[in-house]
């Protein structure tokens, strides 16, 4: 089964997104399964991380600024290539196994919304099965 859901980003950020995923699960009625969290969009992206910690989001954001910074040179004419390069680097989709109806994460783990060109309307979408 397939869910879309909506998000209006404000500023670069991690944005959780479990609470979307547990509801894909839920309405699909699968409780032995995987989940695959898919964005469409080519400066945006999807990841797992720690979640425990506001501050990984934060330390995130930092070092990918850092290692992909706005560069004078980028011939792109929209201005965005660091964002479209922070977005190959994380992936646009990751895959969580379901199990008793709910995903597997660890402990520490929650699924983020990468927005690395706001503000925007953005989309992303579950499939189940």
């Amino acid at each position: 089964m397939l869910f879309e859901f909506t998000l209006s980003t404000v500023r670069e950020d991690f944005y959780d997104i479990v609470p979307q995923v547990r509801e894909a699960i839920t309405s699909s009625n699968i409780t032995r399964g995987i989940a695959v969290i898919y964005c469409p969009h080519t400066t945006a992206g999807i990841t797992i991380n720690g979640n425990a910690d506001i501050d990984v989001a934060y330390d995130m954001i930092l070092g990918l600024g850092k290692a992909f910074p706005n560069y004078t040179g980028f011939r792109h004419v929209e201005g965005d290539s660091a964002a479209h390069l922070k977005s190959s680097i994380i992936g646009t989709s990751a895959t969580v196994i379901i199990d008793n109806g709910k995903p597997l994460l660890g402990t520490w783990q929650g699924i983020f919304f990468c927005e690395f060109d706001p503000p925007r309307q953005r989309k992303f979408y579950v499939t189940v099965i």
